[in-house]
């Protein structure tokens, strides 16, 4: 049947850092398809993204995994055998949510292909006990399965199951006389178990060949991986001191910036004074002309003030000789009210003498 998509979206894919298990480093540089697959064949369930000619997700899924919700637009999960975390980044939030419910989906379609297969071991398992009933119970479930507590640490190799298959068919005249048609019926059905368990063994021979072959691959794709990493850890490095410069370079300009808008800020100012200049200047004008006026106005009242003063000093003079005038008259007047007074006496004294 093969494998097909059942569910496809697009996503930045991210894997967790195998050295800090912290940070998540990007394994595409934009968006990409990350598809669910299911193999018919297998009965089993994939998310595979490939970027280009790479791969960047094989994941098979498992009942065990489980998707997580980190943020609104991310989710990841866990696989244990490829020994990483996978992260995937959404343009929204609706993408995450329809691949976390398909992831749930896959998860239970798997638990359930798990749990069919295993009833159909113990069915067939059920069905061979069943058909060589001559053979002791407790030597068939040693002989064919291995013990109860061998089957739950770790199942029977087909190597075994093929031995033990033969030994059973050398043992079976032994056990007694037996019809020849059960008998078989027994052979044809060990032969074909036989035969599906040598092409399981061809098969996973091939199988081996196939890993070793993927493995060699794997280790090259490793080191060449490595040696990427080297040189992107140099550019990072070159990257680092660029970005280190960058932020030196980002600050300077940011200190030019302010002493530009200072400047501009003072040239600004400035203009705003050179267009108070012109006022300025009629003012200064206007009050030259005031002043020329005022000082004229000044020399003339300097003049009265000379002029004033001039008369002020004629007048004084004339006065202190209107004084002196006045003086003498009234020495004059004084000595005529004397004699005048002598002559009213000696009138009085002539009336009395009449």
């Amino acid at each position: 049947m093969g494998e097909q998509p059942i569910f496809t979206s697009r996503a930045h894919v991210f894997q967790i850092d195998p050295d800090t298990k912290k940070n998540w480093v990007p394994s595409s540089k934009q968006a990409v398809t990350v598809s669910y697959f299911y193999d018919g064949t297998r009965n089993s369930y994939r998310i595979i993204s490939v970027d280009g000619a790479k791969v960047i997700i094989n994941s098979t899924i498992t009942p065990n995994m489980a998707f997580t919700k980190t943020s609104q637009k991310f989710g990841q999960w866990a696989d244990s055998r490829a020994n990483t975390v996978f992260g995937l980044g959404f343009s929204s939030e609706q993408l995450l949510t329809k691949f976390a419910e398909k992831f749930q989906e896959v998860k239970e379609a798997a638990k359930l292909a798990r749990d069919r297969s295993q009833e159909k071991t113990e069915t067939s398992s059920n069905h061979s006990h069943e058909s060589s009933h001559e053979t002791p119970p407790s030597t068939q479930a040693s002989s064919v399965n291995g013990t109860d507590d061998e089957k739950a640490t770790h199942p029977p190799s087909i190597e075994t199951l093929l031995k033990n298959n033969n030994n059973r068919i050398k043992m079976g005249p032994a056990q007694g006389p037996i019809p020849v048609k059960k008998w078989e019926q027994e052979l044809q059905t060990l032969r074909d178990s036989n035969n599906r368990l040598s092409a399981a063994l061809q098969e996973s021979t091939n199988n081996i060949d196939h890993w070793k072959k993927q493995l060699l691959e794997c280790k090259e794709e490793g080191d060449r991986l490595r040696e990427q990493i080297k040189a992107l850890e140099a550019q990072c490095t070159d990257f680092n001191q660029e970005k280190e410069r960058n932020v030196r370079l980002s600050l300077t300009v940011k200190e030019l910036e302010a002493e530009i808008n200072e400047k501009e800020q003072e040239l600004e100012r400035l203009r705003e004074e050179a267009e108070v200049i012109p006022q300025l200047t009629e003012e200064c004008e206007t009050l030259r002309e005031s002043l020329q006026t005022a000082e004229n106005t000044n020399k003339e009242l300097e003049n009265k003030a000379k002029s004033l003063k001039t008369d002020i000093e004629e007048r004084q003079h004339k006065q202190g000789n209107l004084k002196k005038e006045l003086k003498t008259f009234l020495e004059v007047l004084d000595g005529k009210i004397d004699d005048l007074h002598g002559f009213r006496q000696g009138l009085a004294k002539l009336g009395v003498d009449n």
